[in-house]
């Protein structure tokens, strides 16, 4: 796990600018590559590639990047954890290996395969990979979006990195927000690819590679497509309806293990986030059961008790026989890290969970250099609340069926003839889903589910947003070309997989755990295991009103059931609460009118609402003020 960063300058500037600016954009990120660095240069093509190490897997100096084969250079991010196999494949066509690390098995396998190599790597990465005989620069993505990758193209410079903060050391960056970018974020809390923030900035997406060549021309390819095994699993619809649960249970067991196991690959210490839930405590329970140590298991809680499942956790631990260490956060703990948020994540992002995130990847870096978390379950195994409620809701609201839609249809003429303009704002700190549902309500003719999901999933509105003074172009971000036989529950969870997994869920822990050095694992997105549950039929992810049924019975095997069964809470955090009392002025101080009006982004006006809204009790208004206050933190930070 590193960092990676370079540019390709096609006005050839002069050797000493190309090196000086790549140190200093290199540089940036040495909190998630304190162990090394190095440097790549070819001044007449103006080619520079950078790297930042966390040593995992081989910790010599063999391992050292960037790393060239030949005609080939590459700088490297992540871990393919089954380069032994590779490697083994490899030497039987000759290659010669002088490293132990699984970056010089890439950069032959790429010399031997080309673009095909990535077909063979389970882990997860983003390289960049310069041909100098070809004299073209390839970026690559691993399939599911687990390691970040950004790429600018302007004015004859493009450039690369797994963080924005390097670009802003290149000179000729212009530094610009994207209407889009922007509209991305206050519509979701956070920005996916293929948008970034900044105008001619990109993040590519999972699954793709990217190729530069030397005239500057840029091609993007997928070499991987989620949508596939969806379509696989429903053209084998007879043959798994000719398999009884056991049997399944058993398979999946085994893709299970195999997953979780690889994410163990390493050289130095590894262990695991557990959080009291199910998913983080089926990977321990799995992995547990086949060790002859105590794995390292930490948890953070809280002494707010709604928000607490460090007891959970602590229960499930002793049970286990893990070595469990265990950290409560205050609202000062909290409070420490807030400021630090712009700086750690350098693109608006909003999601409040970063806090305990960030927090529980310090208390682990303390004991270890590797640790697992659990992200993928609930998308892969329909195991989000909301999945079985927008789906019953959707349907009866296009049906006619629900007394919601009556009420609606009684109210109609008065509250939505502005089309969800002023009226139905003031509306939404009255009832949490009014607006979404009375959008569902106007919109349900030749609705599909995708669109009611992005609805429900949003937190301001695209009108909500035209409100605010940022454009409404991306009324509908997500429109995905699902094939007719996809049913409700695979294109919610497609849509998550897509999106919310990688834009945000990844992104938070990436951010969270480079940020002191610590490379994080997701054992459930091994794409063996992500093809395998989406080919699964929902009768063994959703069954007698609950979801991840298989999931459950294999985690009973190795944990008493009365252990788990409890309402699903998630890795939340209690915000209200602290904003309401101990962090109560940070919200004057970055969203008070005067402040609004002077940098001129966002009307003042409806600003004020939300935040009166929110001081006076309205609950639900926080959601949108905290999506503008990060917002406003990151714009004082990267903007000064």
């Amino acid at each position: 796990m590193c960092r990676i960063t370079g540019f390709i300058d096609f006005k050839h500037k002069r050797d000493y600018e190309l090196e000086a600016t790549l140190v200093r954009m290199r540089d940036t990120m040495t909190h998630g590559g304190p162990d090394d660095a190095g440097t790549f240069l070819d001044t007449e093509k103006g080619i520079a590639l950078g790297h930042r190490r966390l040593s995992i897997i081989d910790l010599s100096a063999t391992g050292h990047q960037p790393m060239q084969f030949e005609n080939l250079i590459i700088t490297y991010n992540g871990e393919i954890y089954n380069f032994a196999e590779i490697k083994k494949e490899l030497e039987k066509e000759n290659y010669k290996f002088i490293s132990t690390s699984d970056t010089e098995v890439i950069l032959k396998a790429y010399h031997k395969w080309g673009m095909e190599a990535a077909q063979r790597f389970r882990g997860m990465w983003a390289f960049a990979i310069w041909d100098k005989k070809e004299e073209k620069l390839i970026l690559c993505r691993d399939r599911v979006g687990v390691k970040p990758l950004y790429w600018y193209q302007k004015d004859g410079l493009f450039m690369f990195s797994s963080e924005l903060r390097a670009f802003h050391q290149h000179p000729d960056f212009k530094k610009e927000i994207s209407e889009k970018g922007m509209a991305f974020f206050l519509q979701y809390g956070y920005i996916s690819s293929p948008y970034s923030i900044f105008r001619n900035t990109y993040k590519l997406e999972p699954g793709y590679f990217l190729t530069v060549n030397k005239a500057g021309d840029v091609k993007k390819e997928k070499y991987w497509e989620l949508e596939d095994a969806f379509v696989q699993g429903a053209e084998e619809k007879e043959k798994w309806n000719n398999r009884n649960d056991e049997e399944v249970e058993q398979e999946l067991e085994k893709v299970l293990s195999d997953s979780f196991k690889l994410r163990m690959v390493s050289d130095v210490p590894v262990g695991v986030f557990l959080s009291g839930g199910f998913d983080s405590t089926l990977v321990t329970s799995l992995l547990q059961k086949d060790s002859s140590i105590p794995i390292k298991t930490f948890t953070i809680g809280f002494n707010e008790e709604a928000y607490n499942e460090a007891k959970y956790a602590r229960k499930v631990a002793s049970h286990m026989g893990t070595d469990h260490t265990e950290l409560y956060c205050n609202p000062k703990e909290a409070f420490d890290i807030f400021p630090k948020l712009p700086d750690i994540y350098d693109e608006p992002f909003a999601d409040s969970s970063a806090i305990p995130t960030i927090l529980v990847s310090r208390l682990a870096r303390q004991k270890v250099k590797v640790s697992l978390s659990a992200d993928g379950g609930d998308e892969q195994f329909y195991g989000y609340t909301r999945y079985p409620h927008v789906v019953e809701k959707a349907k009866n609201i296009s049906t006619g069926k629900s007394s919601f839609f009556k009420t609606l249809n009684m109210l109609q003429p008065r509250m939505l003839l502005d089309e969800y303009g002023k009226t139905t704002l003031a509306l939404t700190n009255n009832t949490k889903h009014w607006n979404k549902y009375s959008r569902w309500w106007v919109e349900k003719k030749g609705q599909e589910m995708y669109s009611w999901y992005d609805i429900y999933v949003k937190v301001f509105q695209e009108q909500e947003a035209d409100a605010l003074g940022i454009s409404k172009a991306l009324s509908h971000l997500f429109k995905f070309n699902y094939p007719a036989h996809f049913t409700s529950e695979e294109i919610l969870m497609l849509y998550d997989l897509k999106t919310y997994l990688p834009g945000d869920l990844l992104a938070k822990v990436d951010r969270a755990t480079m940020s002191v050095g610590l490379e994080g694992r997701d054992p459930f997105l091994d794409h063996k295991l992500v093809e395998y549950s989406s080919r699964l039929p929902l009768h063994y992810k959703y069954r007698d009103g609950k979801g991840k049924y298989l999931l459950r019975k294999i985690l009973y095997k190795y944990v008493p059931q009365e252990l788990m069964e409890r309402p699903k809470q998630g890795f939340t955090i209690p915000i209200h609460k602290w904003f309401r009392n101990e962090c109560k002025d940070i919200l004057n101080q970055y969203l008070n009118a005067d402040r609004i009006k002077k940098e001129g982004i966002l009307k003042a006006d409806e600003v004020k609402k939300l935040l009166d809204s929110y001081l006076n009790g309205g609950e639900y208004s926080f959601n949108k003020l905290y999506i503008l206050l990060m917002f406003q933190m990151w714009r004082e930070k990267w903007f000064p």
